[in-house]
Order: structure tokens, then C-alpha cells, then sequence
């Protein structure tokens, strides 16, 4: 099923819904309808968020079952927290702990230049 267009293609405007029809006995709603927040993701997003559920948030399952570092899902839920439009906490450098910046620098998710900035700030 296609996506639901959140602008006009024509003239970019917003785009809403108007009509409902019952895939069974044809029954059509009109009116003014929203979408929900979860019907505007990205389909990887989705994706990402159902692999979250159906692993009743363990990060260790998607670790495994997905392939993926801990910082690595860690940042994805934090995307997924941005692009549902809901207020994510950033770390501030007094957060993150010396082992943290390393495990990131050792995973490749951040590189030389950043791990230093990082573990100055926590002087």
C-alpha cells in the first residue's frame, strides 16, 4: 500500500484526508480526517519501530537479531524520537562516560576528532 502523501505534488501545499472506503463491503466515510503521527515514518522507521516492539524494547534481542551495535540502535531510536516529533533529552558531555566515547570510537560511530572534543568536555 502507498504511503500517505503528506504534500501536494502539484503546489506542496498540506495535504489531508478526506475519504474512507471499507475494503470489504465498500462503505465510504467522508469528512476531515489527521493521520497519525506513526502513518507520516519513513519506512525504514517503521520498520525499525515494529523490530523495537516485537523485541518489547530488549536492546540486546535487536542487537542480535538485527546485526547492530547498541550505539548504533541507540541513535536510531533518537532519530525515531526526532522524526515523530517528540522532545528527546540530548546527552550533554557530562553524561556520557569515558567508556561510552571509546566504545563509540572503537565501533567507527564516531571518529578520532569527536572522541577527543568528547572526552575533553568531561574535564
Amino acid at each position: 500500500m502507498a504511503k500517505i502523501l503528506e504534500r501536494c505534488p502539484t503546489c506542496q501545499s498540506r495535504m489531508e484526508i478526506t475519504q474512507l472506503s471499507c475494503t470489504n463491503c465498500e462503505t465510504v466515510v467522508l469528512g476531515r480526517f489527521e493521520p497519525n503521527r506513526f502513518s507520516n515514518l519513513a519506512p525504514e522507521s517503521l520498520a525499525f519501530l515494529e523490530a523495537f516492539v516485537r523485541n518489547r524494547g530488549n536492546v540486546k534481542e535487536m542487537e542480535r537479531g538485527l546485526g547492530i551495535s547498541y550505539w548504533t540502535i541507540r541513535k536510531r531510536i533518537d532519530d525515531l524520537i526526532n522524526e515523530l516529533g517528540l522532545a528527546a533529552q540530548p546527552a550533554s558531555a557530562e553524561m556520557v562516560s569515558r567508556r561510552e566515547i571509546l566504545e563509540k570510537l572503537k565501533a567507527g560511530e564516531i571518529g578520532p576528532d569527536e572522541a577527543a572534543r568528547l572526552l575533553e568536555g568531561l574535564r
